[in-house]
């Protein structure tokens, strides 16, 4: 595996700081995230050089209670995955559990990716180099709502800008057959690679019931999209008994590890990686390298970062599944208002790469 040609690279931390970045999004919400800092010496001079990583966790309140009670005691000297060995034995949420068990996991991700961008940055090399793979051009395709009630505004204002931007867009219950034509006729159904279903959420602002006219209706209409995290219901579940339908079918919120890859209810053919949900690189790199064995295809997800973590999934993408309808595009795709100079895809890889971003 992978993770082994890192896991020994050595690790000294001597301080540590936190960063709060805040901002509103494309989907109507103010997004706030904790840019974890790691700093130790430098292995070439007397200068010190910083890892950084993020902190996706969603809930406002969980990145205030740590800018109040700061990061516990993390310097010392370890390898990678010693570190990851202290993490696991830490609690990082000492003023109180967040809401999301999963959230454990994307606070100990912020960490475990600073960490390796300080480790790559003391060794003076860079991730792509220590696993001997290249780094290529990044597609990606820009992920959005449709508003309420649902339009192709967006599309369009988009498609202005970057005239070959495909999407990936999220199904909502007021979708509708007059919808899907205004979409075929501005942009053209072949432009929507992924139609995320969110079936798979429970208890968040962005769950979306089964509805087995609403999956039949996009699954016919976008006949070449994949179809993420369908909720299978007795009324849907017949929509995916058809082994061409269930080709087409990504997982994204139930996805932790390799665990939940082998408990799916049918051996997949996409996977939306979301490095933060695994917590550990060790967990990431096992299923990154399990689909790789299988030809499970993959694409890498993002979870609204303000900080570093863009630019750290765009780098796994660029690593292992650089062809993919990638949910990476650059941050200012999430902007609110639709703005000029959006980059086009395929995002060109540095060309002096260190660290880990």
């Amino acid at each position: 595996m992978e993770y082994d040609l890192i896991a020994d690279l050595p690790l000294l931390i001597e301080s540590t700081s936190t960063k709060r970045h805040e901002r509103e999004t494309s989907s109507e919400f103010t997004r706030v995230t904790t840019e974890c800092s790691l700093t130790g010496p430098s292995s070439a001079d007397d200068e010190t050089v910083t890892g950084r990583g993020e902190d996706v966790t969603y809930e406002t309140a969980d990145h205030d209670a740590l800018a109040e009670t700061g990061l516990p005691d993390l310097t010392g000297e370890f390898t990678l995955d010693s570190f990851s060995t202290r993490l696991e034995n830490l609690d990082l949420f000492p003023a109180g559990a967040p809401d999301r068990e999963v959230f454990r996991n994307y606070r100990r991700w912020g960490l475990e990716s600073a960490a390796l961008d300080l480790a790559l940055r003391q060794a003076e090399t860079d991730l792509a180099a220590a696993l001997d793979r290249s780094l290529e051009p990044v597609r990606f395709v820009a992920s959005t709502r449709l508003g309420e009630p649902p339009t192709t505004d967006r599309l369009e204002a988009l498609r202005e800008r970057v005239p070959d931007i495909a999407f990936k867009l999220d199904p909502t219950p007021e979708w509708n057959a007059d919808l899907v034509a205004a979409i075929e006729e501005s942009v053209g159904t072949d432009a929507v690679r992924i139609l995320d279903l969110k079936g798979q959420y429970e208890g968040t602002d962005v769950d979306v019931p089964a509805d087995p006219e609403l999956y039949e209706l996009v699954l016919e209409s976008f006949p070449n999209a994949v179809v993420e995290d369908p909720a299978l219901t007795d009324e849907t579940r017949p929509l995916f008994d058809d082994s061409d339908v269930r080709s087409r079918v990504s997982w994204d919120a139930p996805i932790h590890g390799l665990e939940d890859v082998e408990a799916l209810p049918w051996e997949p053919d996409w996977l939306n990686v979301k490095p933060s949900r695994f917590g550990s690189l060790e967990s990431l790199c096992e299923t990154i390298a399990y689909c790789e064995e299988r030809d499970v295809r993959l694409y890498g997800g993002g979870q609204f970062e303000l900080g570093v973590g863009r630019g750290q999934i765009q780098t796994l993408a660029s690593m292992w599944y650089p062809d993919s309808p990638n949910d990476v595009a650059p941050r200012a795709y999430n902007d609110p208002a639709v703005g000029d100079g959006l980059s086009p895809s395929p995002l060109e890889p540095p060309t002096e790469a260190v660290g880990f971003r």
